[in-house]
């Protein structure tokens, strides 16, 4: 056979199929069944059917009948050795000239048509609603909090005093100056707190402008609560976990035992605890994905481009669709060995599972989530649990129907949409300035909702119509804004401080957490009382002022005066010089010295005499 190859041109090959006999039998197959069965054991057949298309390889029937005749074995043994694009002398290898081919749908393939929207559609089974606790506060309804109360079960007195010890111990090891490290109280903590939410509504350029003296920056607040010096040691020292946990959580860095969250505990872990204890979310939930901006070099950064905060830490986020409460959330930490969630079904996937828990929520909640976590495996798994879902998907996620029968047009009017339902999961593609895929467990594929959009007539003008709407895209955009709530109320005033340590910046976004939950708390119970809420600005304004207050009333006052006595003695405020120092009524610099008659805090030093100065002017 091989010493045949050679005395074989593809012109005779050629001649000798079109005087086969047989080509006529395989015409008259493939025009009953529709597909020329090839045996793929002739490698020419087998190639030129992937090559070119099925026109090409129709016979030609214009010829006579009795011209075609059969081919003899021999021509059929060099037709298999016989290559019919021989290759160019003196060009390398053989090129295959490529033409492009339809598809061929099989009459096997089942094939899916859209219903328009007119089509009648079955009606889902109705969410029960069945949730693990009242939903709404769950504090006592006929009790009255003040705003520090609310803001304290979220960051409590015993973990204010964890993160005092801990930053004392820090400090004392990473002291850098001459002086000794001196230990901060519960009280400055507290007076900490206060200063960093003060900064978030009044913006500086600078942290020492808050301190500053000169008449364009001088604000007394931040000096009669903490002097600059003190604030600042405080920030490079504060801390949330134990040095010694650290230090022994740093020698297992590169095994699956590494925690790179070590350093946020425990206020991390006590802040989710006491975000599902207080509240508990209504029936309609979403979860969304919440960026801290940071400009840190670590591996907990994340790029996110259709954010507005495109670099920082990344956080999954549960929040109430209707109040915007954040009920649960974890942080992202990338491919990590030690990671909590497991991505054997992907990130997606994972992380909604890890968030929703039917044990502490209850059954019969409606999810709303976007096209990063919707896919059909993940609203078959949350259906079997009882708990309905509905969300944007991309048209590529697996599941997803492919199909080219029925598709929307590209010049489609405003309003158009078709559906498809597959058991208990319905698509829907609704075209709007783009089109839009939905998938859901809990609508139907029809409804008679609008939405008004302004569109530029003819003449150049703008007018607004009323363009038809889906219902679960209705619904979608209705409650899918819990998490970007919840977001904008943070941004407002959030506490944003650059600082050295990672760890640091979720502190800070911590507090702004608590803060906005306490927020929502006191709103939800002022609803309750048939009371005026206050707005968030005021909340926090009244926080920083009971903030103030409880730092004062530890600082000893001093002894009351005696009307009846002329004389001006100088007093001290406390045993310790360093202790109970006030704001100078003439300097407003910081004195342990007052005066016993007057009443007024007052320095008495040699080169700053206010002492003196006081009395005369007095």
């Amino acid at each position: 056979m091989d010493r045949q190859k050679k005395f074989f041109s593809a012109e005779d090959v050629l001649f000798e199929l079109t005087r086969s006999s047989d080509v006529e039998n395989i015409e008259s197959e493939d025009s009953d069944d529709g597909d020329m069965l090839v045996d793929e054991a002739d490698p020419i057949i087998y190639r030129h059917q992937v090559e070119s298309s099925d026109e090409e390889w129709q016979p030609s029937t214009s010829q006579p009948a009795e011209k075609r005749r059969k081919l003899s074995d021999y021509s059929r043994s060099a037709l298999a050795v016989v290559d019919l694009n021989p290759p160019v002398k003196g060009r390398g290898k053989k090129r295959v000239r490529k033409t492009k081919s339809t598809p061929a749908v099989s009459p096997s393939t089942p094939t899916v048509k859209w219903n328009c929207s007119t089509d009648e559609d079955i009606t889902p089974p109705p969410a029960v609603f069945r949730p693990f606790r009242t939903p709404g506060p769950q504090l006592i309804l006929t009790a009255s909090y003040t705003v520090l109360q609310l803001f304290q079960l979220f960051i409590s007195t015993s973990l204010l005093q964890t993160i005092v010890k801990n930053t004392n111990a820090y400090g004392a090891m990473h002291q850098k100056d001459q002086k000794q490290w001196q230990d901060i109280s519960l009280n400055d903590i507290y007076a900490y707190l206060s200063l960093i939410i003060y900064m978030g509504m009044t913006k500086r350029p600078s942290l020492p402008d808050y301190w500053r003296k000169h008449n364009i920056f001088r604000t007394p607040f931040p000096a009669e609560v903490m002097s600059s010096r003190k604030f600042f040691s405080i920030s490079s020292a504060l801390h949330l976990s134990d040095p010694k946990v650290d230090a022994e959580n740093n020698t297992k860095k590169g095994t699956a035992a590494y925690d790179r969250l070590c350093k946020l505990k425990p206020m991390y872990q006590e802040l989710r605890d006491a975000c599902k204890n207080f509240f508990h979310p209504f029936q309609n939930i979403a979860i969304d994905e919440r960026m801290v901006a940071t400009k840190a070099r670590n591996g907990l950064k994340q790029y996110m481009k259709a954010k507005p905060t495109k670099w920082g830490y990344k956080l999954f986020v549960l929040a109430d669709s209707l109040f915007a409460y954040t009920w649960d959330f974890f942080i992202y930490e990338g491919k990590s060995p030690a990671a909590p969630i497991p991505q054997n079904k992907g990130l997606s996937y994972e992380s909604v599972m890890a968030l929703v828990d039917e044990k502490m929520l209850g059954t019969g909640y409606k999810l709303f989530v976007d096209n990063f976590y919707t896919s059909p495996a993940l609203f078959t798994d949350l259906l079997k649990k009882n708990i309905w879902a509905c969300g944007t998907i991309r048209s590529n996620r697996i599941g997803y129907p492919k199909t080219a029968m029925n598709k929307l047009p590209k010049r489609a009017p405003r309003g158009t949409h078709h559906w498809l339902r597959e058991g208990d999961l319905l698509f829907v593609e609704w075209k709007d300035t783009r089109e839009v895929q939905m998938c859901s467990t809990i609508h139907r594929g029809t409804g008679g909702n609008v939405v008004q959009r302004k569109v530029k007539g003819g003449n150049g003008q703008w007018e607004t119509l009323d363009v038809p709407v889906p219902d679960c895209v209705a619904e979608y955009n209705r409650f899918m804004g819990g998490v970007d709530v919840s977001d904008a109320l943070i941004t407002y005033y959030k506490i944003s401080h650059k600082t050295r340590k990672w760890y640091r910046t979720f502190f800070f976004h911590f507090v702004d957490i608590a803060i906005v939950n306490a927020f929502i708390l006191h709103r939800q119970m002022a609803g309750m009382k048939n009371q005026k809420p206050l707005t968030q600005k005021q909340f926090r304004e009244q926080l920083v002022e009971e903030l103030t207050v409880l730092v004062r009333a530890d600082v000893p006052s001093p002894p009351p005066s005696h009307k009846e006595d002329t004389r001006h003695l100088p007093g001290n405020f406390a045993s310790d010089s360093t202790k109970g120092r006030r704001q100078c009524r003439v300097c407003s610099q910081k004195t342990p010295v007052f005066c016993k008659t007057c009443s007024v805090a007052l320095c008495f030093l040699p080169k700053r005499d206010c002492y003196a100065v006081w009395h005369e002017q007095h």
